[in-house]
């Protein structure tokens, strides 16, 4: 079990850099727009949300690399997009090379969300593996605290500040790719692609618990034909549950909240400096119930915290709406959004990636996930790209009502069509779910 946690966390190290990746550049945006002079669409829609656009285009392709060369190799190569774009961000004279070098770390991103959680879920036991996939989550959010608590140190090195928070990215994303040239390969992938040999000195290296003879059992239940795709009748089960939770992930405002969370505090009234520092806060507590949520994932199951975290999501977006139409103390909005991430943590955070993880059989998982990443980043690129026009013509009332609204959806969704995925195996929750009609 200790290799297969450390395998894990060095497969979730691309959660670092997707989390770091995502949020870094929250502390270049007024500096960029100024520099620059740029509009609030250009902005918006280019500057700040290429990534993005880049993330779903590496949702869209990434099953491709993923089922083609394997997890492994597809995560190494995840880092050498993420170390070309750290270097080519920091380096930028332009918004037009900065979109370009972002959008090159977003297709990391969106590979990342398919390779890393396909490879931590097969390579874990059943009755671990919430727990084991939360840790890409997990290092999402520690990726998030770290680079908003570096934007606070970096933010007064004058007015290169920018190139100093964009560049330090080198650093993690040379030692996650470094680490994964040591990892072995999918025992899973490795038997689907007949590779049995190698497949049974893998699992005797990190798995003293499972047997390769059961495994390969279990995944020549699930050996189809190969032409088989996930929008075929028999997998709209699956498919629509991961649109859902895919969707409301970002109904939620998360990604335009995180993008944008030094904005929106000094939209509510606070200092430069003071918005800066409680993007720090909001970094720590997601972390904090990150890790409540997946220490709780595998005794608690899926579906319950996703009704604790749709709860909290309704009441916290309701209050920071109210508070913005009603002029409330600035010091109150920091607390609700503080409630906000915490939800989004426990709940969403800690589950969408577990779920999707789990609920496709074997053949057929890294084009689920692939879909569901698509659905994910492009309301995440959608959405975010908006934020700076709605603020100018609509205010951030309401916007937080029109995500608090959506959450109530998400709770309607939870209560009636999501499954319980807890302590099945992949072959037995991907075979059970695609039986099943949503």
């Amino acid at each position: 079990m200790s290799k297969v946690f450390y395998l894990s966390i060095v497969a979730a190290l691309a959660g670092f850099l997707f989390g770091f990746d995502t949020v870094v550049i929250s502390g270049a945006d007024k500096k960029l727009q100024s520099i620059w002079d740029s509009s609030d669409f250009y902005h918006g829609a280019v500057v700040m949300a290429m990534a993005l656009w880049g993330t779903v285009l590496g949702a869209l392709l990434g099953s491709f690399p993923t089922n083609r060369f394997g997890r492994k190799n597809t995560l190494l190569f995840i880092g050498i997009l993420y170390t070309v774009s750290a270097l080519g961000s920091a380096l930028a004279n332009n918004p037009e090379f900065f979109s370009f070098a972002r959008f090159i770390g977003g297709i990391g991103i969106g590979i990342s969300t398919i390779a890393a959680p396909a490879y931590i879920s097969e390579i874990s036991p059943s009755n671990k593996r919430g727990s084991l996939v939360g840790l890409y989550q997990f290092n999402i959010v520690f990726g998030i605290l770290i680079a908003f608590l570096s934007n606070y140190l970096l933010n007064d090195l004058g007015k290169n500040s920018w190139r100093w928070m964009m560049g330090v990215e080198f650093f993690p994303a040379i030692l996650y790719t470094v680490l994964v040239i040591y990892i072995p390969k999918s025992p899973r992938w490795l038997i689907q692609n007949g590779h049995i040999d190698l497949a049974k000195k893998v699992l005797t290296k990190i798995s003293a618990d499972e047997k390769v003879e059961d495994l390969i059992n279990d995944v020549s239940i699930d050996k189809t034909d190969s032409r088989e795709n996930i929008f075929k009748l028999k997998y709209r089960g699956p498919l629509l549950l991961t649109f859902f939770i895919a969707a409301f992930n970002q109904l939620s405002g998360i990604n335009a909240f995180l993008y944008y969370a030094p904005r929106i505090f000094e939209e509510a009234g606070l200092g430069e400096s003071t918005a800066l520092l409680s993007s720090v806060g909001i970094g720590l507590v997601n972390l904090i119930f990150t890790f409540i949520g997946i220490s709780l994932i595998d005794k608690l199951g899926r579906k319950q915290l996703m009704y604790y975290g749709s709860f909290g999501y309704i009441i916290s977006l309701s209050l920071v709406s109210v508070s913005f139409f009603f002029n409330w103390s600035p010091i109150l909005i920091p607390i609700f959004l503080f409630v906000f991430i915490a939800s989004h943590a426990i709940g969403q955070g800690t589950v969408i990636w577990v779920f999707i993880s789990e609920i496709f059989p074997n053949h057929l998982r890294s084009s689920g996930q692939s879909f569901g990443a698509s659905v994910h980043w492009i309301l995440a690129a959608l959405i975010p790209s908006m934020i700076p026009i709605l603020f100018s013509f609509t205010g951030a009332g309401f916007i937080f009502l029109f995500f608090s609204f959506m959450m109530i959806f998400q709770l309607i969704f939870v209560i009636f069509f999501m499954p319980e995925t807890k302590g099945m195996s992949l072959e037995k929750s991907g075979y059970i779910l695609s039986k099943k009609k949503v």
